[in-house]
């Protein structure tokens, strides 16, 4: 499965970002289909999992996918809300006419509110597919930097990570 991701973090982001982000959802062609190949189930007891924990179960694991589904498909409607009140917003610029400092700069914050709580999403929108691609194929529950289980009690509280909690306490550090 092909994912497509928006680069860039902040409310700096353009407009640009969200016809990226409408592009993404546009349909694959079949030669693109055709040509990466789906993986098959993913049997849990290939999971990781921390020394003392038990292993993942098939239902532990739906449960989980369901989970971050759900999430992927409330982001979606989230982004494209804000989208559409940023475009509202962007229409609205224009007939400021009359407007003191004070509304123009109200306008602006919301303006930019609206455009970083779009940007949070589409962020987390792309941790939330990176995980279900991570489940679907290889390299769910282990740590990009140590190579280590992340843990099965972290990654149900938290299915995006994608570091322990060493090496995330490391990362903070820094």
């Amino acid at each position: 499965m092909t994912t497509h991701r928006t680069t860039g973090t902040g409310a700096g982001r353009t407009a640009a970002g969200a016809r990226t982000h409408a592009a993404a959802a546009a349909p694959r062609t079949v030669a693109a289909t055709a040509a990466i190949p789906e993986p098959g189930p993913l049997d849990p007891a290939q999971l990781p999992v921390r020394p003392g924990e038990d292993p993942w179960t098939a239902g532990e694991v739906d449960e989980l996918r369901d989970e971050l589904t759900s999430e992927a498909q409330r982001l979606r409607l989230e982004i494209d809300t804000a989208e559409a009140a940023i475009s509202g917003m962007m229409r609205d610029s224009g007939d400021g006419a009359g407007d003191d400092q004070v509304d123009a700069g109200t306008k602006n914050i919301s303006r930019e509110h609206e455009l970083a709580l779009a940007n949070n999403a589409r962020d987390m929108l792309a941790q939330t597919e990176r995980a279900l691609d991570r489940l679907r194929g290889t390299g769910f529950g282990v740590c990009e930097s140590c190579g280590k289980a992340v843990g099965k009690a972290r990654l149900q509280a938290f299915p995006r990570a994608t570091l322990c909690v060493q090496c995330k306490a490391k990362q903070e550090r820094r």
